[in-house]
């Protein structure tokens, strides 16, 4: 602490980070950016080390990788690193005034709006309509055929996010003008629009009139709305029924952008990350076949898959986690300084931009073994390589991680949950030819991305152990003595209120009306140590830490 309050009082000390050759006068690097941004800043990274510069026009940026750089990045607050600065392109998309245009107090204000309806308790009521729109899909298909999975994958899950998130209006009512919306809204993300969002260009164009456009459609159903007796149980509704600190409600434009802003966190997450599940394990059929297996033990031919029930499949969700850490939905991820800042022996000057390349990081020898390996099993208990919140980062990390992550994982469980026990697949093409497209901000699987699939033939009979938990063999290990009593530690820069540890153990957890945790009992007796286990495990911040040995009377 004190080399750092040093530090501040001189704001010369400090080496200037190390700077990349090869930009062009104005330029700078925004050409070999734009043609493949994760090559690039892997480039940079490896060339360079942790902490590099570059130019991108007249900004100089800072990328950050690693675990020790990304704890700079994700741990500063806000006042330190700006979101808002750095995320100028959303603001055409959301609104003005409206998240990242937002001053810090009104943004997480706004966000926080979003979270009852990424809560557990929200998810359980969710979990019909995703099989709804899975049951649907799979009607669409029929017994056998071929699809562009990234296309099927991307309308599977705008149709989830709208039925889950917005209401039966878009779902059900617009679902072709708001799908046409919504394409016009994503094309407005490019490499291009984080330095020049408001650019004449065609695509900026479009997207404008389509933001216009969504505004006039939420302002007329909240008009209709209002007028009707029975009000709806959705996102929506609770965004029209709530209010700001200071009393005021929502205007319609602000709703309209905080709808968007949670489609964009729900289905972006989802819709690559979905496609790529299929086409890692089709391409490693071996473990296809073991989450095959594990899906028929425990649902069986016809077994009903629930948000509780779909807890208990390591096998497929650490196969989830291994595609997020190698095909992360974001590449880059951007905070602006306001205010010098020292790591280790440098300086990062205010009003530098500061990178986190998730894909760069999730890469790197020192924290992932075999990192180019696809390898499910790094992340069962033995190894836990994602417990490392610095290094594995696919949603981001800090009180900034994508709230809709818990949603997202989820989602993409329950897809697989279905039709790996409904369907056969088999790629199209030869396997190598299936590679993330970085043409685009938000990673897919390049297109044309074709599969075929075939209804089983031999559906797996009824499971013997439908009710059976998976929780002993990923259990926190037991102490070696007994003890009386554990102790409960929370992060709360890490939690966000998503309330799954409420769901496990409300004896223990309490999430109030501000997604505020309350621990009830800090220091529990040992009886309830299975619950909040299961609390440790279903946090999606992984923001609880569980303390055994601890007994009464110890000082703590």
């Amino acid at each position: 602490m004190a080399n750092a309050e040093a530090f501040n009082n001189n704001h010369l000390a400090g080496k200037e980070p190390p700077g990349m050759r090869g930009g062009l006068p104005l330029l700078g690097h925004i050409i070999p950016f734009a043609r493949n941004p994760f090559l690039f800043m892997k480039r940079v990274s490896d060339t360079l080390g942790e902490i590099a510069q570059f130019r991108i026009f007249n900004q100089r940026m800072i990328l950050l990788t690693g675990d020790d750089a990304s704890k700079l990045f994700y741990r500063s607050s806000d006042e330190q690193l700006d979101q808002s600065a750095a995320y100028k392109l959303m603001t055409p998309i959301f609104g003005e005034g409206i998240v990242f245009d937002a001053p810090i107090d009104r943004k997480n204000q706004q966000l926080r709006m979003l979270m009852p309806a990424l809560r557990g308790e929200a998810m359980r009521n969710h979990a019909d309509k995703i099989l709804m729109e899975i049951e649907d899909l799979s009607q669409q298909w029929g017994d056998e055929g071929e699809v562009d999975l990234v296309a099927a994958m991307k309308q599977l899950t705008i149709n989830t996010a709208s039925h889950c998130l917005l209401g039966k209006e878009f779902r059900y009512e617009l679902t072709d003008e708001f799908a046409a919306i919504y394409h016009d809204l994503e094309k407005g993300v490019n490499a291009l629009a984080y330095s020049f969002p408001n650019l004449p260009l065609p695509s900026f164009r479009k997207r404008d009139q389509a933001r216009r456009k969504l505004h006039e459609l939420v302002k007329g159903i909240v008009q209709k709305r209002e007028r009707q007796t029975d009000k709806p149980t959705d996102m929506f509704q609770m965004l029209i029924d709530t209010h700001y600190d200071d009393g005021s409600k929502l205007s319609s434009d602000e709703i309209t952008g905080i709808l968007v802003a949670a489609i964009f966190a729900g289905h972006h997450t989802s819709s690559g990350t979905a496609a790529w599940v299929l086409l890692e394990l089709l391409k490693h059929p071996q473990i296809l076949q073991e989450v095959r297996e594990e899906l028929d033990t425990l649902f069986g031919a016809d077994g009903e898959v629930t948000f509780q029930r779909l807890r208990e499949v390591p096998k497929l969700e650490n196969t989830l986690k291994e595609v997020l850490r190698l095909h992360p939905p974001l590449i880059v991820l951007m905070r602006q300084v306001t205010e010098d800042m020292p790591f280790k022996d440098y300086v990062i000057r205010a009003g530098d931009m500061v990178w986190a390349s998730p894909p760069v990081t999730h890469r790197m020898q020192h924290l992932f073994t075999n990192p180019e390996q696809f390898d499910p099993d790094r992340y069962a208990e033995a190894r836990a390589e994602d417990k490392n919140l610095m290094a594995y980062q696919p949603f981001g990390g800090g009180k900034h991680k994508c709230s809709g992550n818990a949603f997202a994982m989820f989602q993409i469980k329950a897809i697989f949950a279905v039709l790996l026990r409904r369907y056969d697949f088999e790629l199209v093409n030869p396997p190598d030819t299936y590679v993330d497209d970085y043409g685009e901000m938000i990673v897919q699987p390049k297109s044309p991305c074709r599969i075929r699939y075939q209804r089983r033939t031999v559906r797996p009979a009824h499971s013997a152990h439908a009710t059976h938990s998976h929780s002993a063999s990923i259990s926190c290990p037991q102490p070696h003595r007994p003890a009386e009593r554990f102790r409960i530690h929370v992060d709360t820069q890490l939690c966000q209120g998503h309330a799954m540890c409420m769901g496990e153990a409300p004896h223990l957890f309490q999430v109030d009306a501000n997604n505020e945790l309350q621990v009830l009992d800090s220091t529990p007796l040992m009886q309830n140590l299975e619950q909040a286990q299961q609390a440790v495990r279903n946090c999606p911040n992984q923001a609880i830490r569980i303390e055994l040995n601890h007994h009464e009377g110890t000082p703590s």
